[in-house]
């Protein structure tokens, strides 16, 4: 199992902002609308599934994905995919 990223260190995914994990969890917490969208949408593209549930429920990207779409380009179908199937096992 990989560990947990710290929160004082810029996640690999970051590769295009210098956020740090505790940045991006207090973006995530303080914005609202497109801001947070986009957010939402660059974590869903950039990081590793197993990392996304450091800063994301499943709840939250269940909510977000219909709004959130059109900014995750090929990754759109990966993540449709794992809500539809997640609501089918009733995860969610």
């Amino acid at each position: 199992m990989t560990p947990a990223l710290k929160d004082d260190e810029t996640p690999y995914f970051a590769w295009d902002r210098p956020l740090t994990v505790r940045e991006i969890k207090e973006r995530l917490r303080t914005s609202s609308g497109i801001e947070r969208d986009r957010l939402v949408a660059w974590i869903l593209r950039e990081a590793a599934f197993r990392d996304v549930w450091q800063f994301l429920t499943p709840r939250e990207v269940d909510v977000s994905l219909v709004r959130i779409e059109r900014f995750l380009g090929r990754r759109r179908d990966f993540w449709r995919y794992i809500i539809r199937e997640w609501h089918e096992l009733g995860k969610l």
